[in-house]
């Protein structure tokens, strides 16, 4: 495959008929914003299916940091509308082997980490109070979100307590 028919398949699939194929092709900038729209379309469908093929043609785009944010993007929003943590695993193990194709180990590493973000997020709202050391392995921004979101006094108190920065320790003795 090429960038080329790359981009023409995932436009033509998600119904974009309004990008410039030639402008995406030669400004990363425009196929960043297309990969953007094309990835909002995917995940706002109720069949994960296609998303191993997104994300592998995603991962090809010579450009690596509008590829990472792509597949960072999809992880978002599947997690966003994820049922349960569970279902989120099952789908996460099916796209991170393709995502694993990201040429640099830091874009790969990313990926995962999000995803690991997202798992214990979810394991949170499904009502799971995480040990400290989950709550260590997970990033500034997953902690953040949980110390501005959850309602879960437990939760708060473990970030009040440990979290990663006096911002979110603040912010969730406040919220607790």
């Amino acid at each position: 495959m090429t960038l080329r028919s790359d981009l023409t398949a995932l436009l033509a699939n998600a119904g974009l008929v309004d990008v410039d194929i030639d402008e995406a092709f030669a400004d990363e900038h425009v196929r960043s914003a297309a990969y953007r729209r094309v990835v909002a379309v995917a995940a706002a469908g109720e069949s994960r299916d296609a998303d191993r093929e997104l994300v592998a043609a995603l991962v090809r785009d010579p450009d690596q940091l509008a590829a990472k944010s792509a597949v960072v993007e999809l992880v978002d929003r599947i997690a966003a509308k994820a049922a349960s943590p569970d279902a989120f695993r099952q789908w996460a193990d099916g796209i991170l082997p393709v995502a694993d194709r990201l040429p640099a180990e830091g874009n790969r590493a990313f990926v995962r980490r999000r995803v690991g973000d997202w798992l214990l997020y979810l394991s949170v709202k499904a009502g799971a109070v995480p040990t400290e050391a989950e709550l260590a392995a997970v990033t500034p921004w997953m902690q953040r979100l949980l110390a501005e979101e959850s309602t879960s006094r437990p939760v708060l108190a473990l970030l009040a307590e440990s979290g990663h920065t006096r911002k979110i320790r603040n912010i969730a003795k406040n919220r607790a």
